[in-house]
């Protein structure tokens, strides 16, 4: 993509607003704007992020054997109801009306509508087990957003629910996602940590929080330094114990610092001279809660006895656009966002030092052309604008490379490859800076 083609306002001066660093990033980097109180517009290099780290939770989902739905955002108030959660939920849920005054909701989670879609179809517990999930836009009325995406009012969730005929099946669904979740979190570059969590209003008896390390996270916890030298990437989740020795060894390897039971269980377990302490942003939250929607709502399979069994249910989110910001909080600097490379909005930024200059266009056309016949994707700022400009936004968008073509390199044949993580720069002929960043390059 041209720069001159694309929808990138960027900002010189950090808005008032913006407290915290994703928020001022995601509003400089011109990835978001604010339409009203917690509530924005995706960018065209905001929404490519966004589609990114959604693509990489639906692979992951897809892997973990999950089906894909889409659910709708308006629900009937008929089946909260049925639930008990209508008025329970408190203000925070958008009730409306319909033109023939029915009542309705923006959903803000989607137990009742999946329950209830399951019970009209699967009848029998050979259809079990069964894991649907969808990647949908929520709302949830906050009495203070704040934060920019951190803490909105409308977001990007990914929300899936498990079905199974037993607790002891739904407790090995509930570990699959759990194992599935960390996978999901390393591929964006991410350290994940899973924490023991209350239930709130989706109710329920089991629950962990997946927290992301950030130096400026609102929580603080310890974790077993040994988590690094464990493999449970390549744990085989179709077996029950090998599956259930990884969550137990991981659930254990965790604890919140503002949490005394968790601390006690926590020091009994890792040495002291393995406990080491981060602070974390929460990203996903996942739920087991047995028969409580199913059986109000009537999500009933035949057992192989011919009996009648209410399911068992598990809830699990992440927060697709809340990432966006932890990401930001996780891997920035002063100078602005360092993306990793599977979620990055371009892989390569590519910068004319001298737009009209006959070798640097010539030479800058060559690199533009042979990066995306490979399908990297390359952000080619061919603007009429000061370099200090350029390299400044650059530095801002946080793109994993950049490659820059001036007037002296142009004749040489050569380019500046510069890596935006580790700040290490090399001046090498176009081939070579071409093999350089296509090494590196994410397969999507």
């Amino acid at each position: 993509m041209r720069r001159t083609a694309f929808y990138l306002p960027t900002m010189k001066d950090t808005p008032a607003e913006a407290q915290i660093v994703s928020h001022r990033v995601m509003l400089r980097a011109g990835m978001v704007r604010q339409c009203s109180a917690g509530i924005y517009a995706w960018l065209p290099l905001g929404l490519k992020v966004l589609n990114n780290i959604a693509r990489i939770v639906r692979e992951e989902q897809d892997a973990a054997g999950c089906n894909e739905v889409l659910m709708p955002t308006i629900q009937s108030a008929d089946l909260w109801r049925q639930s008990g959660r209508y008025d329970a939920y408190g203000p925070e849920m958008l009730r409306i009306t319909d033109r023939h005054e029915r009542d309705m909701l923006f959903g803000p989670t989607n137990e009742e509508m999946v329950t209830e879609l399951f019970s009209r179809d699967v009848k029998s517990y050979k259809q079990l087990p069964l894991n649907l999930y969808h990647i949908q836009w929520k709302f949830r009325d906050e009495i203070r957003p704040r934060f920019g995406v951190m803490r909105g009012r409308e977001f990007l969730m990914k929300d899936g629910y498990s079905f199974d005929v037993s607790k002891v099946a739904a407790a090995e669904a509930y570990k699959r996602v759990f194992i599935s979740y960390l996978k999901t979190f390393k591929r964006m570059g991410l350290v994940a940590f899973p924490m023991k969590a209350d239930t709130g209003p989706i109710g329920g008896d089991l629950s962990h929080e997946f927290l992301i390390e950030a130096k400026t996270g609102e929580s603080e916890i310890f974790y077993d330094s040994a988590l690094n030298d464990l493999d449970i990437f390549n744990t085989d989740t179709s077996d029950a114990a090998a599956l259930d020795q990884a969550f137990q060894t991981l659930t254990a390897a965790y604890a919140r610092t503002d949490e005394t039971h968790e601390q006690g269980e926590f020091e009994a377990a890792v040495p002291e001279l393995r406990r080491r302490t981060a602070r974390g942003i929460e990203v996903g939250h996942i739920f087991y809660f047995g028969t409580k929607y199913s059986e109000p709502l009537g999500a009933k399979v035949t057992g192989p006895d011919g009996a009648e069994i209410d399911v068992h249910m598990g809830s699990y989110g992440i927060g697709v656009s809340r990432l966006v910001g932890g990401i930001i909080e996780a891997s920035h600097d002063e100078q602005g966002v360092i993306w990793p490379a599977e979620i990055a909005p371009f892989h390569v930024g590519l910068v004319n030092i001298k737009v009209g200059h006959e070798g640097c266009d010539a030479g800058c056309q060559q690199l533009y052309d042979a990066l995306r016949s490979k399908g990297v994707e390359v952000l080619y700022d061919d603007r009429e604008e000061r370099a200090g400009a350029k390299f400044a936004d650059m530095e801002l968008i946080g793109l994993p490379w950049v490659m820059t073509v001036g007037p002296r390199g142009a004749e040489s044949g050569m380019v500046e490859v510069k890596n935006r993580k580790s700040g290490e720069k090399v001046e090498v002929a176009f081939d070579k800076g071409l093999e350089l960043v296509m090494a590196n390059a994410p397969r999507r």
